[in-house]
């Protein structure tokens, strides 16, 4: 048995801390899902490398809570897509938190692509479809209402290589740790930040950042 199984009491507890923290309301169900989710990130970093966190513990505040801090603020439309998913963050757990969306991970990784599956079966994520390809070079049948990415490039690369995949009116989520000036700087003129949340994250000594990007 894994230690994140042999621990799931305090990291359970841990999880509910920062859920009651950030006053978001999850059903044990999702809440037991995303402890899974945990454990199979464990299981598989042991030949995936999947993240640098080993210890499960902090992987509830740096990655659970990170990526269910920015769900309050993802209310555009059905169609989510996260770009360079690896591990599925934050797409398994915006999917795990608001079944209604439907969630398309996307990484170039077979391997991580691999894992995304097993976690969408293993946690029964019916709302969750997985694409092995890279973002610039994918065509997919429908646009996305909101295309997000955790740490996969700056700014102005991310909607760069990313764009064509937008549905109208849509909206680019970036989930920075700093305030991303420079980076801000240098998106394309005909993008515009709309706007810049800063996020307090349960459990997590650090600064965070949801940066939200329209056409101009």
């Amino acid at each position: 048995m894994s230690d994140a199984l042999l621990r799931a009491p305090d990291l359970a507890e841990r999880l509910d801390r920062g859920l009651d923290e950030m006053r978001i309301s999850l059903p044990k169900e999702a809440r037991a899902r995303l402890l899974k989710f945990l454990a199979l990130i464990e299981k598989w970093n042991q030949v995936y490398n999947l993240t640098a966190v080993k210890d499960a513990a902090q992987m509830v505040s740096v990655h659970l809570l990170d990526c269910l801090a920015i769900a309050p603020h993802i209310v555009t439309g059905h169609r989510l897509l996260d770009v360079g998913s690896g591990a599925g963050l934050p797409g398994i757990p915006i999917a795990v938190a608001k079944p209604a969306i439907g969630v398309t991970l996307l990484d170039s990784s077979h391997k991580k692509a691999a894992f995304l599956r097993e976690v969408a079966a293993q946690l029964q994520l019916d709302n969750v479809n997985v694409v092995c390809e890279r973002v610039e070079n994918w065509r997919s049948p429908v646009r996305f209402d909101c295309i997000i990415s955790r740490a996969y490039a700056e700014l102005a690369e991310f909607v760069k290589a990313s764009s064509h995949l937008l549905a109208p009116n849509g909206v680019f989520v970036a989930m920075k740790g700093l305030y991303p000036f420079e980076e801000i700087d240098r998106l394309p003129r005909d993008f515009r930040v709309s706007k810049v949340i800063r996020l307090q994250v349960p459990l997590l000594a650090a600064e965070r950042h949801l940066v939200m990007i329209q056409a101009a």
